[in-house]
């Protein structure tokens, strides 16, 4: 692996972990809001990014590369609301799914074929991202913003959170 490849993936490790960061903080305004479906959400996907953030930087050593622990600057900690979280995530995925794109083509300059294979589950991944985000946000719009939407929206999430559960319980007794 170049040196560019290994300086590459290391600001990846940074932007997974910022990811982690950020989903924590919106989980934190989540929770303050008495919004607890959609702050366990969050809390998953805090969970979820740090474990992207390991698989590189466990990648980077696999390949007798050096992983460098980052420096994290601080996400937001306040909010306007539910909508702007969603929002503000779907946006974030955005610009890691154009992140891992621009890592892959650097794979495929390099003729790194085993980082390029390593990306596609990113690659995929991103996909689902974006997908959930979107589908997130478009139950939000639907729900509205009348008095009681705020209901309506903690209880989607929850029950995406119990989908989630479900698929992970399944995914571990295989």
């Amino acid at each position: 692996m170049t040196n560019a490849m290994t300086d590459a993936l290391n600001a990846q490790v940074e932007k997974e972990a910022y990811a982690s960061f950020l989903y924590l903080s919106m989980a934190s305004w989540l929770d303050n809001q008495g919004l607890n479906g959609a702050a366990q959400f969050m809390y998953r996907q805090t969970e979820e990014e740090h474990a992207h953030m390991m698989r590189i930087f466990n990648y980077l050593l696999e390949m007798d590369s050096k992983a460098i622990v980052p420096a994290i600057k601080q996400p937001a900690t306040e909010y306007t609301s539910v909508q702007a979280v969603f929002q503000e995530s779907y946006e974030h995925e955005q610009a890691i799914t154009a992140s891992i794109n621009d890592l892959v083509n650097m794979s495929i300059r390099e003729n790194d074929h085993a980082t390029n294979n390593f990306l596609q589950w990113y690659v995929e991944e991103q996909r689902e991202e974006e997908t959930l985000m979107r589908t997130i946000i478009d139950k939000i719009n639907l729900i509205g913003d009348g008095p009681q939407s705020l209901y309506f929206i903690d209880k989607e999430l929850d029950v995406i959170n119990q989908e989630a559960a479900k698929s992970a319980q399944n995914e571990e007794a295989k």
